[in-house]
């Protein structure tokens, strides 16, 4: 979607497009979008709308666009797009093992520690690996400890968002850990096979009891949704049961993915789960502290690049990694004035639109995953920013990161006769709808597109941002 251009010549485009924005402006909304306002009983004001032509001489379209709105995911393509400036493409994480012991036969003598460093991506797979390492470089049985270190982030202690069920169970309210492991999401399985229900989860927990109380049923059918509850409680003993509830047909079997531990518990059993299964042991118990100074690097595991990890946080809105990519900003601009990560984070990226000369006196950022009732943007302020990333260093790694319209990510199912013409992130709150991103007009020139609607009633909402769209593809 972008040609490269010298740097004479990407100097003149921006000072022309300035210019001509500063001569001819649109500041009407599409009359289709208008329509689709009308028709779903909401008022004009409820939508802010921008759109800046990046290859042509086109008029820019900016209606209400310097109102303070809550963008909802959309909040993602900005703390993206400073973790490319700020981080850069190719930034790691790193998760590790260190000990305070010695090894001799197989037998570390010692504390086994696991210092987490903020990976967003530290899945199963990738932590087996690392411990097959562990257990490459001679540990077999550890006589101390499994210390979790997670000093890595000064996380805030206020961020929090209440969904409206009122479930904090729901893997997409899992909140950020400098030890992260799988997202802290757990898949419960479920199977009734003659009457014989059993329950198991992946990955397999070496802390976690099941206590099966699910009944059988008989001449039932099945359910796309089993009526199983989970709930973790602790026995007498001080270890966690997981309370495993309701009924199943006979023949019928489901799964669920739950984040019912938190994130020492899964990170703890998660890796006394795979040291199980390597044919290692941990005697000791399970605790928070700090590697020491003079502590001995057993093992490293290096995480993806950012430009991987914003792809997933882009196109499926991952509001977990998000808010990982969000405190590592902070992590690495830190200074002693900071409270937290996350408002050194937000200072950092307001320093960064302030070099690019971007305008942020309206953007408020409190976890960078737009999961808030607080962060606050303008489309015009959005819409800018996107046209800065057109014309930076990392601009092919940001646009591909974001959902192809009709094609995959959130944007799979929609708008389909335009499958590939645009790249699109989307916002959903329950008085939010919203898209960002880039598309391209009927003659092919390349738009930075920012439509959000906040309102009470957001009836349709996502239909009508889909006018912008249709509208701006039918310029011929």
């Amino acid at each position: 979607m972008k040609k490269t251009l010298s740097t004479l010549a990407l100097t003149s485009l921006i000072l022309f497009a300035g210019s001509a924005q500063a001569e001819a402006i649109n500041q009407s909304l599409p009359e289709s979008v208008a329509q689709a306002l009308k028709a779903n009983k909401l008022p004009p004001d409820a939508v802010s709308l921008v759109m800046l032509p990046l290859t042509s001489q086109d008029t820019p379209t900016i209606f209400n666009a310097d109102v303070p709105l809550n963008p909802a995911s959309t909040m993602k393509l900005v703390t993206t797009y400073a973790a490319l400036e700020l981080l850069g493409p190719t930034h790691q994480w790193r998760t590790e093992f260190y000990t305070d012991g010695s090894l001799k036969a197989g037998v570390l003598s010692g504390n086994l520690y696991l210092k987490g460093g903020g990976d967003p991506k530290l899945n199963m797979e990738r932590l087996w690996l690392l411990m097959r390492d562990l257990k490459a470089n001679g540990v077999r049985q550890i006589t101390g400890d499994l210390v979790l270190d997670r000093s890595f982030f000064i996380p805030p202690q206020n961020d929090s968002f209440v969904d409206d069920g009122g479930d904090e169970n729901k893997p997409f309210l899992v909140g950020p850990d400098a030890l992260l492991v799988n997202l802290k999401a757990l898949r419960v399985l479920v199977r009734n096979e003659e009457g014989r229900i059993s329950v198991a989860t992946e990955p397999p927990m070496a802390n976690l009891i099941i206590d099966n109380r699910i009944s059988s049923q008989r001449g039932v059918q099945c359910q796309d949704w089993p009526n199983t509850r989970y709930n973790v409680t602790q026995n007498a003993q001080g270890q966690l049961v997981m309370v495993a509830t309701g009924n199943l047909p006979e023949g019928c079997s489901g799964q669920s993915y739950l984040s019912i531990l938190d994130h020492p518990q899964y990170a703890a059993g998660a890796v006394r789960g795979i040291w199980q299964e390597l044919g290692g042991s941990i005697q000791g118990a399970d605790r928070l502290g700090n590697v020491p100074p003079k502590a001995r690097l057993l093992a490293r595991a290096f995480s993806p690049d950012v430009v991987e990890v914003i792809r997933d946080i882009n196109k499926y809105s991952n509001n977990t990694m998000a808010r990982q990519l969000f405190l590592s900003i902070g992590a690495r601009f830190r200074n002693a004035n900071d409270a937290d990560d996350a408002q050194a984070a937000n200072r950092a990226v307001h320093n960064l639109f302030t070099k690019k000369g971007l305008d942020a006196s309206n953007l408020i950022m409190e976890n960078g995953s737009g999961l808030s009732r607080n962060e606050r943007i303008s489309a015009r302020e959005m819409a800018y920013m996107l046209r800065a990333a057109w014309y930076g260093p990392y601009a092919p790694e940001f646009i591909s990161s974001m959902p192809l319209v009709g094609m995959d990510g959130t944007m799979r199912k929609r708008l389909r006769n335009m499958a590939g013409d645009a790249h699109i992130k989307t916002g959903t709150l329950n008085n939010v709808r919203a898209i960002a991103g880039f598309s391209r007009d009927g003659r092919g020139n390349t738009w930075a597109v920012v439509a959000i609607l906040n309102h009470d009633r957001p009836w349709g909402a996502s239909s009508i941002l889909d006018q912008v769209l249709i509208s701006l593809q039918s310029r011929k």
